[in-house]
């Protein structure tokens, strides 16, 4: 006999209803074929898995071991059935994995109007998000991989470069001194607190080490993106961002003087075939929010961008049928 999913459906529905005539009723099985199939897989597995007692049926020590194995490959199933139910009625899905971005919400639209359905999974560790595709429990990510503080990405994982460098810009209260200017310089900020994610892979490093190199010292905080939006508009603390945000009710977002603080924008999968299904709605999302930022749309036309803003310019894309690469381990 060698066990299928229909044997592991039944055993954790024994152990979750603790009865062999509730587990039969919730399968839709009669009680005594469910008591012969498993003692068939007790006899297969070489022992016990439940103790037969007059309140019910609990799991011995084998029991639980199979049991710790069993309910993850059960509930894999369960979600592979209704993905495919899903995309019969939906199309093709893709499991897209991303940092946080304001151009997300058009590459998913994007994606959808295109007929591929994204099951979006946010984490602000792009190294996790790129080991999950590298299992294979996402299709692709789009990740930040922030200057100076290199990512670990895995050997046979493909990338799309989507911006080589991407500059970050600083998030302070709207009545800040230094908000009526539209290029702020580090020392204007020195009395000001700091707040950084530390969750964030390679921020908290490179913040830290932006500020040493300006001479400063200042008293840095920590916290996630949404209590930092919300201290940063009353004042409270200043911190790096996107030069795509969009500014928010009593919030600036400006320029760094010199441009200190870079990121690199990333887009992983593992067959180039994935890559190129996603990435061109993927610029096309991008370059709208730039669009819809002026104060990086004038960094970018200073840096020689066209005025409509129409294409990315080089270097700050990297041309799309070059930037595919198979990485080798080291």
């Amino acid at each position: 006999m060698e066990l299928e999913v229909r044997h592991l459906r039944a055993l954790c529905a024994i152990a979750d209803t603790g009865s062999l005539h509730r587990a039969a009723r919730q399968l839709g099985v009669a009680q005594p074929s469910l008591s012969t199939q498993l003692r068939r897989i007790e006899q297969e597995l070489g022992g016990a898995l439940f103790l037969r007692e007059r309140t019910g049926c609990r799991p011995t020590a084998l029991g639980r071991v199979v049991l710790g194995r069993a309910r993850p490959l059960v509930a894999e199933m369960r979600a592979l059935v209704a993905e495919a139910r899903s995309a019969a009625v939906t199309g093709p899905q893709v499991r897209v994995g991303s940092t946080a971005s304001p151009a997300l919400a058009g590459w998913l639209r994007r994606l959808r109007n295109g007929g591929r359905e994204a099951l979006l999974q946010m984490d602000v560790s792009a190294n996790s998000l790129l080991r999950m595709v590298a299992d294979g429990q996402l299709d692709v990510a789009f990740v930040h991989e922030v200057e100076g503080c290199p990512l670990r990405i895995p050997p046979e994982l493909g990338l799309r470069v989507l911006v080589e460098r991407e500059p970050q810009f600083v998030s302070l209260a709207e009545d800040h001194p230094a908000a009526t200017r539209s290029v702020v310089r580090l020392a204007e900020l020195a009395e000001d607190r700091w707040m950084v994610d530390p969750t964030v892979d390679g921020e908290w490093d490179a913040v830290h080490r932006m500020l040493r190199a300006a001479g400063l010292s200042p008293r840095i905080l920590h916290g996630d993106y949404h209590t930092t939006a919300s201290l940063v508009a009353t004042g409270e603390v200043v911190t790096v961002c996107q030069p795509t945000c969009q500014s928010r009710p009593g919030m600036a977002v400006r320029r760094l003087h010199g441009d200190p603080l870079g990121v690199r924008l990333i887009l992983a999968a593992r067959t180039e075939e994935v890559l190129e299904s996603v990435y061109p709605q993927l610029v096309e999302a991008y370059w709208d929010t730039v669009r819809q930022s002026p104060s990086y749309r004038e960094w970018l036309m200073a840096k020689g961008a066209p005025p409509g803003l129409g294409a990315p310019p080089s270097p700050y894309e990297q041309p799309y049928e070059h930037t595919y690469r198979e990485r080798k381990p080291a």
